[in-house]
């Protein structure tokens, strides 16, 4: 007998039913594992965070703390070195090499950098070498945010030898990965998943960066953008927390900031000056490109020399050395001549020989595979180029146009302009610079964005095998319920009915797709499932006395099912979690069957995301808003769907 009720189909011998609801009912009340499942709800809202945010916000306190310290004892590093290579005197103090006396014996000095650098990550820890950052973030992709302990002391050694030695670069990239490997080995001393691993590892770098620059708000922004690759509040929190810490503590160890001092600068400026803003957008953007093209032709050069990579930092040290000789303001930090960029108090000698030695020797030496950062070489030459742009752009103050192009700068090359603005802020103080600094970091974004796939950070972890995405997006499986994409017409099978009277109905063709099998009781509520597999192997283990046997006594009483209310999202993860592919939907309060969901159907949301970013249409027209428009556009619309109506053909009963 073949009964319809609502859109399922299910087929049922009725001598057999009330005694396969009976077995049903007892099966089911022998199994709590179901209701179990039916109970499972998540509570949506805005954020999933729960309470484990606050002993992962506790840790990232102390790690904070102590990433504090590290940074100061980098910068002493850096510090002793330099004084021991260039002025042979036991010296901490942070100072320039520029003002050496060794004439030509000074091209030795990065040269025998280069080499220390070369043993220490060939003997040491390759995860030394590069400028920090692409570490960190490889490190979170690749290796469950787990960090060798031996990368948290030699890292910073390395950095401060290659620096303190007259390499080009800046300490952040240093101090990033020496953070971030304090955060994991704080992390690795606890049962912790490899997400909240990911959160403290993160957390010792935005602190060290926090420490080293004063910057605490681009510190987050940073790790953010560029290590978290994800907004939630259970990072978010703990990576803020350490951050703020790390800058609290820092006032005690290096004082308050600004790292950088600038003359004030007034909050309006013209239309002119905005315009010349998008030019210093535009320009610095093309230089990002430059600087980012012309790093990696360095290391791809370095690749086709046919002798270890442990000897490449002592040929980029030649390089300083040599560009050195030339221009001694381009070795080391330079934070001595970023200042005096922001001061407006440089000669174009100056600016030329930081746009072309600093570039060129930076290049080099960081493609041959040394340990050194990036940003202070990038607000260099962003200062340089924005000196250069002052002479014919209007007068806002000096230092104005230095300024808004290491902003610009930053944004650009490092692909993360609103740090890049927080950050050229934190640094200076001067907060009537942020719509100036919005417009040309946003320019210079634009410009990176549509002319190279990678940044300079992400282009290292492509080289290796990886490919990540930085755009931060709602998944569609987020915002889209089982409801919506579940399918309703399925093939049910009553409880009280055996296999043998649905042994020919299942072998029809339009059956065979569906491969799980509800059953449920003469109410509607689900009682199990069975698949095909199920049918088969009872075939083969206990012969053909299976298709007598009620349905009640073969199903699957232990199965996971989802509700309309959930979700996709949540599909997705049990799917994954349960290693299955069809799921049945209930009622969440009655249980009552209501549909399948399968892979399948989940595609149809990312068919929908699609949809929204290929499809164009116009929906309005100018007609719309002349006299009457309004009614004719709607007269038209009626008039297309009548039309289609005439068209299709009639569906069948």
């Amino acid at each position: 007998m073949r009964f319809t009720v609502g859109r399922f189909r299910w087929f049922a011998q009725g001598k057999d039913w009330q005694r396969g609801v009976d077995k049903a009912q007892q099966t089911v009340s022998r199994q709590p594992e179901i209701r179990k499942v039916a109970e499972r709800h998540e509570e949506l809202g805005d954020f999933s965070t729960t309470l484990r945010v606050v002993p992962i916000s506790a840790l990232a306190v102390v790690i904070g703390a102590i990433c504090a310290f590290v940074a100061l004892a980098l910068l002493r590093l850096i510090g002793f070195f330099t004084n021991v290579f260039y002025f042979g005197r036991w010296s901490a103090k942070l100072i320039s090499p520029a003002g050496n006396h060794l004439g030509w014996l000074s091209i030795l000095v990065p040269i025998a950098g280069g080499f220390i650098v070369g043993l220490m990550a060939r003997y040491g820890s390759e995860r030394i070498r590069g400028h920090g950052i692409p570490e960190a973030i490889e490190a979170i992709l690749i290796s469950g945010s787990r960090v060798e302990p031996k990368v948290a002391f030699l890292k910073p050694l390395s950095s401060a030898i290659s620096i303190g030695s007259g390499g080009p670069f800046g300490a952040e990239g240093p101090i990033i990965m020496t953070g971030g490997a304090f955060g994991s080995m704080v992390a690795q001393l606890f049962h912790l998943t490899s997400a909240e691993r990911k959160t403290l590892l993160v957390a010792g770098a935005a602190g060290g960066m926090s420490a080293t620059f004063a910057s605490p708000v681009a510190a987050v922004l940073l790790a953010v953008e560029l290590l978290l690759f994800e907004w939630k509040p259970r990072s978010l929190i703990p990576v803020a927390l350490a951050s703020a810490v790390a800058a609290v503590v820092r006032r005690y160890l290096l004082g308050f900031g600004p790292l950088f001092s600038v003359p004030e600068h007034p909050l309006h400026i013209g239309p002119v000056s905005l315009l010349g803003c998008a030019l210093v957008g535009l320009l610095a953007g093309i230089l990002s490109a430059l600087l980012t093209v012309s790093v990696y032709a360095a290391e791809d050069s370095f690749l086709k020399l046919p002798i270890h990579w442990m000897w490449w930092p002592m040929f980029g040290g030649l390089a300083i050395g040599l560009g050195g000789m030339i221009f001694p303001q381009a070795l080391g930090v330079g934070y001595d001549t970023i200042g005096a960029l922001l001061q407006g108090s440089v000669t174009s000698k100056v600016i030329l020989g930081v746009l072309l030695v600093k570039w060129f020797i930076w290049a080099v030496s960081l493609g041959s595979g040394t340990s050194g950062g990036v940003l202070a070489p990038l607000l260099m030459m962003g200062g340089a180029l924005g000196g250069l742009e002052a002479m014919f752009l209007p007068n806002e103050g000096a230092g104005f146009w230095p300024l808004i192009s290491m902003g610009a700068i930053l944004g650009g090359t490092m692909r993360s302009p609103f740090t890049s603005i927080v950050f050229a802020f934190e640094l200076t103080h001067d907060a009537n610079v942020f719509l100036p600094l919005l417009v040309a970091s946003v320019i210079a974004h634009a410009f990176t964005v549509l002319t190279l796939k990678r940044s300079i950070l992400t282009e290292k972890v492509a080289r290796r095998g990886y490919h990540l995405s930085r755009e931060y997006a709602v998944d569609p499986l987020e915002i889209l319920f089982v409801r919506e994409v579940m399918r309703s017409k399925v093939v049910v099978l009553p409880a009280a009915g055996t296999l043998q009277a649905f042994q020919q109905a299942l072998r029809s063709d339009h059956r065979q797709r569906q491969r799980l099998l509800p059953v449920v009781d003469k109410e509607g509520l689900l009682v199990g499932v069975i698949t095909r597999g199920d049918i088969y192997k009872g075939v083969k283990q206990q012969g053909e006395t299976v298709w007598q046997r009620p349905l009640g006594d073969l199903v699957r009483t232990q199965f996971v099912q989802t509700f309309p209310d959930e979700p996709l999202r949540a599909v997705v993860y049990v799917m994954a979690e349960k290693g299955i592919t069809r799921m049945p939907v209930v009622d969440r309060n009655t249980r009552k069957f209501l549909g399948l969901v399968s892979l399948d159907d989940l595609l149809k949301a990312r068919a929908r995301h699609l949809e929204e970013e290929r499809r164009r249409e116009q929906v309005l027209s100018l007609r719309f808003f002349l006299p009457g428009g309004g009614a004719q556009e709607r007269e038209e619309a009626q008039d297309h769907t009548e039309a289609q109506n005439r068209t299709e053909p009639q569906a069948k009963p």
